[in-house]
């Protein structure tokens, strides 16, 4: 009884693990390969082929021509002209021209709301060198955030939309401020150059501080005539000094004039010693 208990058991088994080979075999297998079939190319040309680029945005619209194969090889024609990052623009080129769909499935007209193809983040839309115009509309996040949902309009059928899952770095490519888009460099330079242009010369309208305490010297009065006058005033008090002196002077004269008074008296004194002797000699 233990040995037909064991096979039975063994052959239970055998069935399960076989029942679920079929079913992975037939059922599993087709859908991950059918899956892997349908990862395909977004578009089919080439970086060297796209004339312009143009990305609309809810309030914004970004458009990029390429002018050249050598670097700069992008410039931003709106909204304003001026040269484009190579780098920026490449990296969304790069994902129309190499991006592929995970996945793609059709859906009624009137579910793209359920996509966020209705209100769609972006809309890029790229013009070859031939004329042709292809579009890419990206909508929402899928329900895990790995991907986003897409469409091209120019595979629309009646009723019938074709939706896409395509990289998420999609999302990081369109949205860019300005100045992203922008080259730098160039940006720079021509902000240097704008400033030079527009900075009015500081000699004429705002003079430097040498110049303003110069004129601040040439509005004060000078104090060297006030010290002069004090010395004009000094001198003519010197001036009166000598005429109180020469007031005194006359004073001073005058002795001299006594002293000529009495200056006869003392020559009378001799004529009396020459008297002398005449009287002698008539005395004799």
């Amino acid at each position: 009884m233990k040995l037909q208990r064991t096979t039975l058991v063994l052959l239970i088994s055998a069935i399960l693990l076989g029942g679920l080979v079929y079913v992975y075999e037939g059922q599993v297998a087709p859908k991950q390969e059918a899956a892997k079939a349908t990862k395909q190319p977004l578009f089919s040309f080439e970086e060297d082929q796209i004339k312009s680029v143009t990305i609309y945005l809810d309030d914004e619209t970004w458009e990029f021509e390429q002018v050249s194969q050598q670097e700069p090889r992008w410039r931003m024609k709106q909204p304003q002209d001026a040269v484009a990052s190579s780098a920026a623009v490449a990296f969304l080129t790069n994902l129309l021209v190499d991006g592929e769909s995970d996945r793609t499935f059709t859906v009624p007209v009137s579910q793209r709301q359920e996509y966020g193809l209705d209100k769609p983040m972006a809309t890029v839309a790229v013009e070859l060198k031939n004329q042709e115009v292809h579009q890419l509309i990206l909508g929402k996040l899928d329900f895990n955030g790995s991907f986003l949902y897409g469409e091209k309009p120019q595979n629309r059928q009646s009723g019938q939309i074709e939706v896409l899952l395509v990289p998420k770095d999609f999302e990081y490519a369109v949205n860019r401020p300005l100045s992203e888009w922008l080259n730098q460099e160039e940006t720079s330079e021509t902000s240097e150059q704008s400033d030079s242009e527009t900075k009015p010369p500081l000699t004429p309208e705002q003079p430097s501080e040498t110049e303003n305490k110069q004129s601040d010297s040439q509005t004060k009065p000078p104090l060297t005539p006030d010290k002069s006058s004090d010395t004009k005033n000094e001198s003519s008090d010197s001036q009166e000094k000598p005429s109180a002196t020469q007031k005194e002077s006359p004073k001073t004269q005058e002795k001299p004039s006594d002293q000529g008074n009495n200056s006869p008296k003392t020559q009378e004194k001799p004529s009396d010693t020459k008297q002398n002797p005449s009287e002698a000699e008539e005395e004799r």
